[in-house]
């Protein structure tokens, strides 16, 4: 039985949750596919959302950089064109490196979100290859260029590569992508999770305090966040009416923050059972909120091409306020929670079953098919 190779950048948690929505969705319909998932997002995130698939070998590797975050709201750009430069120094080596493995493993196809060498690779073998996302790495880099000629190498690194690859799955709040060839645009990709209030009460005593299943839960949904002792305080004024929490690996010791392990509640289950979200605007995080009609505090975050069509599918799809960051990093949230109790629904509603979709499509695209569970 041939194999389908899944590489998945590490950049962001949003990358890895809808990948891993495909994949749960690969091995529900088509059990007997053999898929091998490269990427370097780390074990505890892949296990609490893919324990169940018996289809999936996991192999350690990063071929992209995505950008260097400071903390989830901050790029630094400087040591993001560093570690491109440090990795593409090695980008024949790669590419040769991962050719080997496609051929030695009798690889079907190649499905990537979205790093470019493994895309190379497999058109080097002549193996089919498809991308999966919302944006390219050109063209967040082409943003950069015009301060720093530098980048302009890796723009041109990276669309070489996307415009040779065989079929790009274009998933919700993408600009056109014109540099792939041949595009499908792809539903909502994200599943709703269960609500689990009672558990995540019972799990999440601190020092501090334990949570009253009574009160409005938020959720800080950033995978790192400097807070300072002051914005701590302005946020614990607030305890006598929200509950606030988080998930690991964000911490706020001695707060009244209650951290949640992702390995004893998922993430979208952590998410069900909040009232409210407070994030930066992330596929995963946007499509999330969608699919469980959570409202969003959303903050700003940064110099980032996607923001915008992120923000575009906010305020279409989802309850919504948003907050500066600079309140954000210090602690001001009471306005705004204040204010999302009455923000206007939406007027819209987005299409979902991204991922039956992708599945069906990755499985048409390879040269002989499998069969389908039950079909």
């Amino acid at each position: 039985m041939k194999s389908i190779a899944y590489y998945i950048t590490a950049h962001g948690y949003g990358h890895g949750t809808r990948s891993c929505d495909v994949l749960r969705t690969l091995n529900r319909l088509y059990p007997d596919v053999p898929v091998i998932v490269t990427t370097d997002l780390p074990h505890d995130f892949l296990d609490s959302r893919l324990a169940d698939c018996t289809n999936l070998t996991f192999r350690k590797g990063a071929f992209d950089v995505g950008l260097v975050q400071k903390d989830s709201l901050q790029i630094d750009l400087a040591q993001t064109l560093e570690e491109l430069e440090t990795l593409y120094a090695r980008e024949e080596e790669l590419i040769e490196q991962e050719r080997q493995f496609l051929e030695e493993n009798d690889i079907a196809m190649v499905v990537a979100d979205i790093p470019a060498i493994p895309l190379a690779a497999a058109q080097r073998a002549g193996i089919p290859n498809a991308a999966v996302g919302n944006f390219s790495w050109d063209w967040i880099y082409e943003d950069y260029a015009a301060q720093e000629p530098r980048w302009n190498f890796f723009v041109e690194k990276f669309r070489s590569v996307y415009e040779k690859t065989d079929l790009l799955l274009r998933l919700p709040f993408a600009p056109p992508m014109e540099q792939f060839a041949h595009r499908k645009d792809i539903p909502l990709l994200a599943s709703p999770g269960t609500p689990r209030r009672e558990k995540i009460v019972h799990i999440s005593y601190n020092d501090i305090s334990t949570p009253d299943p009574e009160k409005p839960g938020v959720l800080l949904s950033f995978t790192s966040l400097d807070l300072d002792a002051s914005a701590l305080e302005n946020i614990a004024a607030l305890n006598g009416e929200y509950e606030f929490f988080c998930v690991e690996p964000l911490q706020f010791e001695n707060s009244c923050i209650h951290s949640i392990n992702r390995n004893v509640v998922s993430f979208a289950d952590v998410l069900a059972s909040c009232d409210i979200v407070v994030s930066k605007p992330g596929f995963g995080l946007v499509s999330e909120c969608i699919v469980n009609e959570k409202p969003l505090i959303y903050t700003d975050r940064g110099d980032f091409a996607e923001y915008p069509y992120l923000v575009e599918g906010i305020e279409k799809y989802l309850r919504n306020i948003h907050l500066p960051s600079t309140k954000l990093y210090r602690g001001e949230l009471a306005e705004t929670l204040r204010e999302i109790k009455s923000a206007s629904q939406p007027e819209h509603r987005l299409e979902s079953g991204g991922a039956e979709l992708i599945a069906q499509e990755l499985l048409k695209f390879t040269k002989d098919g499998w069969p389908r569970k039950n079909a």
